[in-house]
């Protein structure tokens, strides 16, 4: 049984390093707006092409860039869960909780909230 928990604390920690290499990336429906983030929900790039400028609407551009993060967000999350169910085949996307799931890993890591990187 310590083998079979060691073996599974190890393939937690690849598929949390795995993870943590994570990029999603989206684009806008006009692909004007392009929205990169990390494994952490974390934005990494956002591009804005320049034409967004032809029609200074600022509200309707926040609009854009919040959808075209929240796509990149999603995007993360799909290939976050691919890497989780090569070790916990069975799960179902919507059966784990991901971010209770990491707080409490933070939470017993000392609270470091850069945890699991």
């Amino acid at each position: 049984m310590i083998d079979d928990l060691t073996k599974l604390a190890e393939e937690l920690g690849a598929a949390r390093r795995a993870a943590a290499e994570v990029r999603g990336t989206a684009e806008s429906d006009d692909g004007l707006v392009r929205a990169v983030v990390d494994g952490d929900g974390g934005l990494v790039e956002l591009e804005l092409d320049p034409r967004i400028y032809r029609t200074p609407d600022s509200s309707a551009l926040a609009g854009v860039i919040k959808e075209t993060i929240g796509d990149a967000l999603e995007d993360a999350a799909r290939q976050a869960f691919a890497v989780v169910r090569k070790v916990l085949p069975t799960a179902e996307q919507d059966q784990i909780p991901i971010e209770p799931v990491l707080a409490e890993l933070r939470k017993r890591n000392g609270g470091n909230d850069s945890w699991p990187r």
